[in-house]
């Protein structure tokens, strides 16, 4: 078997699992009657999964002609998207009803799936050299996933996460939580762009400035 194909059949794996955990949890939800499906798809957790489950799948079906500029930015943004999740729900929400109450399929979701993609990034060299500027296009996707939130809540009565609900202190507390989260955004996207750089090697590969 030809060695490249071997992160190609991970990949692939650890998105099968994914899919198959939020496949799982939907269904779950829909036979005890409290499946929301647009709540349930709102949660950040389930749409940074399904993004990593889009680098990967993208990544692995180019295993032989090798990941272009628009696959590696993916992988990049998974990266800082799931790292965001495994962080967040570690410090803010573990023992907090996300809608993923299937043991197996918490600790897929929120911890098993982000280390890997974190560490497909660390071992796999990215093909092209993402200089910092450039990263900060991955904060566009959390941004807008922000804005959607705070505007769909007090419509639908419905908030995915308590930080982002102002019952839970006001608008003020909701904010500072905001921008906090968006700093920790700035700081992963200067060390995921920073450890792509490190493991592509400046000079060897072309850069995405």
């Amino acid at each position: 078997m030809d060695r490249r194909a071997v992160p190609a059949l991970i990949r692939v794996g650890f998105s099968l699992l994914t899919v198959a955990a939020i496949v799982v949890q939907l269904l779950d939800l829909a036979g005890r009657g409290t499946l929301n499906p647009v709540n349930y798809f709102s949660y950040f957790t389930i749409q940074s999964n399904l993004i990593g489950v889009a680098a990967f799948l993208v990544a692995a079906a180019r295993w032989q002609r090798g990941r272009s500029n628009g696959v590696e930015l993916l992988r990049g943004g998974a990266t800082v998207y799931l790292t965001v999740t495994f962080v967040v729900f570690a410090l803010l929400l573990s023992g907090t009803d996300v809608d993923t109450a299937i043991p197996w399929v918490n600790t897929v979701l929120h911890g098993v799936f982000p280390v890997a993609v974190m560490l497909d990034w660390l071992v796999t060299t990215p093909s092209v050299v993402i200089e910092f500027r450039s990263s900060l296009a991955w904060l566009a996707y959390p941004m807008g996933w922000t804005a959607y939130t705070l505007v769909r809540g007090p419509i639908a009565g419905w908030y995915p996460y308590p930080f982002l609900n102002p019952a839970n202190g006001g608008y003020g507390t909701v904010g500072l939580y905001v921008v906090a989260i968006l700093v920790f955004g700035l700081v992963l996207c200067a060390v995921v762009s920073g450890v792509g750089r490190w493991r592509s090697g400046q000079g060897r590969a072309p850069a995405i400035a």
